[in-house]
């Protein structure tokens, strides 16, 4: 099987395990915190992918102790931003809410193989994936809500729900509580809780396993899961969260213009 890293990135490594590709966040000292470089680079990969008739299954992974620990707030364009008008808030929350556009257009399965936090923008990656593993310490976090945002953000009220059902994704966005990994089983967020040092490799052989049926079928059976559920598309969900994200940016920033 032939494999190559490639060498473009700075806080992601795409890497190509035949026809397979496996993306990591890989920014470990920051819990793989997403500042606009990762931001930027990941969507540009994912981007990539959408043309790439090679890779045929996507797994998405994070370096060190966590999946990501969500938005990184030190990032001092964020940090030292000041004041928000809506406006700035709505365009600046567009710019992150592009990736789960990006995850969910590309024609590969994505699975997540998820170990230690996945937090705010980290856990919307996360219901993002098509196949979620997780270690036995893998956590999940709606924390936007315990920030004076909204509860629904880059997706999660559109995502959240076809994964484990209304009253499940309710109880989790409207409290901001943290979902371990025993109960995503349970409520089917997760669809196996492997033990740590075999999460890789049973994510690997579950890429490999799919990547050995065909291209099309892959392809149209993605496209069939997104299309079979009624209500706003993932687009519109996400055009109506970022524009109420962009109300409490700015009302918590101090921003009445």
């Amino acid at each position: 099987m032939s494999e190559s890293i490639s060498k473009d990135f700075e806080t992601i490594r795409y890497e190509q395990k035949g026809a397979v590709g496996v993306i990591t966040l890989d920014r470990p000292k920051s819990l793989n915190a997403i500042n606009f470089a990762m931001r930027d680079e990941l969507t540009a990969c994912l981007r990539a992918r959408a043309s790439d008739l090679d890779t045929r299954v996507i797994v998405l992974t994070g370096a060190g102790r966590a999946f990501s620990a969500g938005l990184d707030l030190k990032e001092p364009a964020i940090a030292g931003s000041g004041p928000m008008t809506p406006k700035r808030a709505y365009e600046a929350q567009r710019t992150y809410s592009q990736m789960i556009l990006e995850m969910r257009r590309i024609p590969q399965p994505i699975i997540g193989a998820i170990h230690g936090p996945a937090i705010g923008a980290g856990f919307s990656i996360a219901m993002a994936c098509d196949i979620r593993l997780a270690s036995p310490v893998a956590t999940f976090q709606a924390a936007y809500i315990n920030l004076g945002f909204g509860g629904a953000d880059m997706g999660s009220s559109w995502l959240l729900p076809r994964a484990v059902g209304a009253g499940n994704a309710a109880r989790y966005l409207l409290s901001g509580d943290v979902l371990p990994a025993d109960e995503a089983l349970r409520i089917g967020f997760v669809q196996a809780v492997v033990e740590e040092e075999g999460l890789q490799e049973e994510a690997g052989g579950l890429a490999q396993k799919l990547a050995g049926k065909s291209p099309l079928g892959l392809r149209l059976t993605k496209e069939a899961l997104d299309a079979a559920v009624g209500a706003l598309s993932l687009e519109q969900t996400i055009r109506l969260e970022d524009r109420n994200q962009a109300m409490c940016i700015s009302q918590l920033m101090g921003s009445q213009q």
